[in-house]
């Protein structure tokens, strides 16, 4: 399954870890250097709720800004109860 952001079209960015070596000359050392630089993946944070699309409930992958900016419209609370059903009457012991 991809990581998009089914409303925003969000996908993962791509970037760098960058690790260094030395005291900054800020804080009185001779300044850093960078030692090695690897890839690294920045992923969206993706949640799976409920929303109305179309008319239809159904299960969305959205992100949270996607969430929080009210991109989405999330169904109303069901109330369904139970039917109650006519019981027969106590039989009484003859």
């Amino acid at each position: 399954m991809s990581r998009i952001c089914e409303l925003t079209g969000k996908r993962p960015i791509k970037g760098n870890i960058i690790w260094r070596r030395g005291k900054p000359k800020k804080q009185g050392g001779i300044g850093t250097h960078v030692t090695a630089i690897t890839k690294r993946r920045f992923l969206p944070n993706l949640q799976r709720v409920k929303a109305v699309i179309n008319g239809q409930v159904r299960y969305v992958r959205v992100s949270t800004r996607a969430i929080k900016k009210g991109l989405i419209v999330k169904p109303p609370k069901r109330n369904w109860k139970k039917p109650e059903t006519a019981a027969a009457p106590a039989s009484t012991p003859a």
